[in-house]
Formats: structure tokens, sequence, C-alpha cells
């Protein structure tokens, strides 16, 4: 583990510390691993400066040179892989092949975004009239990065801004920095100075960011709250927002489903990464004609997997991630209690070091409980039934989110009907969770504004431009 000078910022290219630091805590021990730099905001309009100044020189490069830069922060990544899963698992809990294959499917995202190219559309030739349209850089980038997934959802944010020549300044969760200090670092010998820049720090710092008259755009993925403050504070000078939001999403099991085929998979679909996935399932509507058996194949393979320290090698599910987290998952169990569903399995948290939560699942509590209106991002898991479609599309889409969800069964035009009807960006039929840099993703209502990745995701990290030409000669 680096000490505390090794941890640093790259603001402008350099390495910068502060004397104010915040520490990280393993999830798994509650222990201090280490402490970070806490920016001030001078700290912040000097990442800003940089990127601004860095600006112009970035733009000008051609497509390719840039395109070229990410293909080589991509292999720099692959060469320290091991040292940086072992960071993640550390700082964020996940058992540490989770972690390795999130550092690899970062590569794997740079060197697919580097491929992509948003050309120039003629929209009219004649012989008079030439009209085309073009994408412009939008300057100073502004990325946040929450706690679930901080690697890769840096890269998603780096290698688009990058690519269509805007600079960038980075600010990671508190709670899990370590990881994203560490891209700054390796993009340092890479990148010129200022393109990229990476500043830790507390909540202050991200409003600082948001609010800074230089920066030209937010790309901020969090909750649904703290993406409506995001939202006001960039409207002081029209910044471009990207919003990927909170969602409460669901799985409707048709009757049709085998339980002992797709129950690993509606498993994982729900706790994957201790639940702490923005498209987790975090509702289950499963058909009252196959509902026993469906629920008993879930409880049969919860007890065969391990909750504990992502260090160890037969861990199968880590902790939540901080304490605050935990302890609203925790209030959701008890609340549940409370009102007198059933849990199924789990639910009892044990006295030890560490933000453990076993896997709990609870059996058809009322639609209006605190377990199913709100989005847990932890490992609880309502399990409810349903007897028409008409009903459980009306349920599903009785939420002010609108992130993603699934369909699962046998009569694929049934599930399509049906996934048709969900008032989501994503619905996924069979399978969860599958996200490309070639797939556009995005919510509905709540749950987000605007597009990440493929093309459409591309262009929002750009202004649209049109160029017209009178070919007539002049009379």
């Amino acid at each position: 583990m680096k000490s505390i000078s090794e941890f640093k910022m790259t603001i402008n290219g350099q390495a910068v510390g502060t004397k104010d630091v915040l520490p990280v805590v393993n999830p798994a021990t509650e222990e201090v691993i280490t402490y970070v730099p806490n920016a001030n905001e001078n700290d912040l309009n000097a990442a800003v400066k940089a990127a601004k100044e860095a600006f112009p020189e970035w733009a000008a490069k051609r497509i390719e040179e840039r395109s070229e830069f990410l293909s080589k922060l991509a292999d720099a990544i692959s060469v320290n892989r091991e040292e940086l899963g072992t960071l993640l698992t550390l700082e964020m809990g996940r058992p540490r092949a989770a972690a390795i294959s999130e550092i690899d499917g970062a590569c794997y995202w740079l060197r697919e975004v580097a491929k992509q190219r948003l050309k120039r559309e003629v929209l009219e030739e004649t012989e008079n009239h030439r009209v085309e349209r073009y994408h412009t850089p939008l300057g100073v980038v502004g990325a946040i990065v929450p706690w679930n997934f901080p690697f890769a959802l840096s890269i998603w944010k780096i290698a688009p801004a990058l690519l269509t020549g805007n600079t960038i300044v980075v600010k990671p969760s508190p709670y899990t920095p370590l990881t994203a200090l560490k891209i700054g670092e390796i993009a340092s010998e890479l990148l010129p100075p200022g393109v990229l820049n990476v500043v830790s720090g507390g909540d202050d710092l991200g409003r600082w960011l948001t609010e800074h008259p230089d920066v030209n755009k937010i790309s901020f993925t969090g909750s649904s709250a703290t993406g409506k403050k995001v939202m006001q504070s960039a409207a002081r000078n029209l910044k471009r927002v990207t919003l990927e939001l909170g969602g409460n999403d669901a799985a409707i099991v048709l009757p049709d489903a085998d339980p002992k085929k797709v129950a690993k998979s509606l498993f994982w679909a729900a706790f994957r990464n201790s639940a702490q996935i923005c498209v987790a399932t975090k509702r289950m509507y499963v058909h009252e004609d196959i509902y026993d058996e469906v629920l008993a194949e879930l409880v049969a393979y919860a007890e065969q997997v391990k909750v504990g320290d992502g260090m160890d090698p037969t861990t199968d599910m880590g902790p939540v991630q901080n304490k605050m987290q935990y302890e609203k998952v925790i209030g959701l169990i008890e609340d549940t209690k409370k009102i007198g569903a059933r849990i199924v399995t789990g639910g009892h948290i044990e006295d030890k070091p560490g933000y453990f939560i076993p896997v709990t699942i609870v059996d058809n509590p009322p639609e209006d409980s605190r377990v199913v209106v709100e989005e847990a991002f932890g490992p609880v898991l309502p399990v409810l039934k349903y007897r028409d479609y008409e009903d459980v599309i009306a349920r599903v889409n009785n939420t002010n989110y609108g992130l993603g969800g699934s369909v699962w069964g046998e009569d694929l035009e049934l599930a399509t009907a049906i996934a048709d009807r969900l008032e989501t960006g994503t619905v996924w039929i069979n399978e969860v969770g599958v996200i490309s840099p070639h797939y556009p993703f995005g919510g509905h209502k709540e749950s987000g504004l605007g597009i990440e990745h493929s093309l459409d995701g591309l262009a929002e990290y750009t202004n649209s431009k049109t160029i017209m030409v009178n070919k007539k000669k002049n009379r």
C-alpha cells in the first residue's frame, strides 16, 4: 500500500499534495488504509485553469492522435492491472477477481471508444447550396464519479471527453479515490499537461466544480437527489450536463420461465457487486404460477453465496462500501421487520467489523413498503407476486425512476411486447446489465438526463455546428 505522501492529485501534469487529507476506509475491516489529498477551492481552480489552457492545443490535434493517446493509456493501465485491482478491492470491497475484471473492462472500453468517430454530415448538396453538420468540442469537462464502480466510471467519462477534443477534471468519490488518483498518475506520463486532471476531496469540491464558470460540461453519475443539485449549479452558466442517476429497476419473470434455469441469473441480476449497481434488479415480480418455486430457488442459491472480505479468494460478495449506505440498508431491513413482512433469508446483521450485510430476500411485501419503493443500493431484494400482465406493467411503471428493467421467459414475442411498455431507458430480455461502449445508455424520468456511450453519447461531449454555403456568385 502506498504511503500518505505517494497518493497525490494530478494537476497540470504534476503530482500535487495538500496539507489537509482525507482517510480512506477499507469497508471490509473499517480500518483506515491510507490518506489522500483534500483539495481546497484554490486546488480546484488550478486544475480547471490547467484544463482550460491545455484545451486549444488538445482540440487542434487530429482525432487520430487523440485516439492513439487513449490506446496508450489503455496499455499503461493494463501494465498496472494487478496493483489497480488490489487498490480497488481495498477501497471498494469488491472481490479481487471482479476488481481485476473492472480494470480489464476499462482497458477494453478505452480501446473501443478510441475507434469511434463522429463524422461530418452533408445535409444538403445542390448546384447552389451546401449544408454540413460538424461536431466541435465543448472545452473543459468536469467529471464526478461515484463509489460503486470508481475505476470504470472514471474511464467512461475520460474516454469520450478526450477523444472529442475536450480536456477534463475528474473528481472521484471521497470514499473511493485511490484508483482514480492512480489514473491521473499514469496519464501524466502520456498526455500533455492539463489535458487530464484528477482532484480528490469532499462534497464541497463537487459543488465548486459544478459551479465553476470555466467548466463547460458536467458528467455526473450518482443519486437523483444530488443530480438535481448538479443541474441547479450547472444552470448558472448553462453548462451542458449528462446525468446518470438512480434506478429502482424491476425484473418481470413470466410464467413460462424455468425456475431452476433462471434462478442463478436472477440472483446475480439483483446482487452483483453487493447490489450496488444503478441497473441492479431492485424489485422482482414473479408470476403466481411459478412464484413459490422461483422464491425457493433464489433462497437455495443465496445460501451458497459467501459474503466476506474481497481479498479472500473464496468470497463471492463483499461488504457495502461505506457506513452511510450500510446504515441506510439496515434501516430498510428494520422497517421490513417492523411492518411484518416475511424475510426468507438473511436479515440478521452480525456484530463484527466491516459493513457486511447478508443476502436478504423479502417475500411479497406490500407494494407501498419502503423496501419496494426505495432504491436499496444494497443486498436486499423484495420478490413480489403478480397475476396478469396489465397489473404488473402498471406496478413496475409506478415509480419516479426509469433507468432499466428486464423481462425473463421463453415467449420472446410476449417478453418484447412487455418490454416495449416499460418506462425505462434500457430493457433487457433474459439478461441484465449488459452495457457496451457501442450501445446507448440513459435514464427516463428522474433516472437521468442525456445519453452515455455509443455515438449518441460521444456527441454529448460536443456542440453541433451547421455551416451553410451559398455557392451562387454574387450578382
